[in-house]
């Protein structure tokens, strides 16, 4: 199945929800990736400068690993297709217009937004105004 692609459906459908948690971004030797496996990473990417991986907030604390803040991540529960237009500027959107920074990871059946722990509850919010607003 690839997922939904319009966007009008997509967002009737987002069903927000927060994943238990806090998680942080980190960047390591991109040699030495499957050194970190083990701290069970939700995410991962190389770029030129190293591995970036996205793990839990105690993981990294336990292994001594320099970190971002803490954010909390929301699961877009809608399967979206990886071809869908607009679906991430339609979440950025509502989140800017809120003052709250976003860190969108796309996914194979859904979207995930890494925001700041203080702002988790009025991050949710605005995605269901958003959704709401579409229905």
């Amino acid at each position: 199945m690839s997922g939904i692609s319009d966007l009008s459906v997509l967002l009737a459908s987002l069903e927000p929800r927060l994943v238990e948690g806090e998680f942080v971004y980190a960047t390591v030797a991109a040699d030495k990736a499957s050194d970190y496996l083990a701290m069970k990473p939700i995410g991962l990417f190389f770029e030129a400068e190293g591995l970036t991986l996205i793990l839990p907030k105690a993981a990294a604390d336990a292994a001594g690993i320099t970190a971002s803040t803490p954010l909390r991540c929301i699961t877009i529960s809608v399967h979206s297709s990886l071809e869908a237009v607009g679906l991430t500027a339609a979440l950025a959107t509502a989140l800017t217009k809120q003052g709250i920074s976003a860190n969108v990871v796309a996914a194979y059946y859904h979207d995930h937004i890494f925001v700041p722990v203080a702002d988790a509850d009025r991050a949710i919010a605005a995605i269901r105004a958003l959704s709401s607003t579409t229905t």
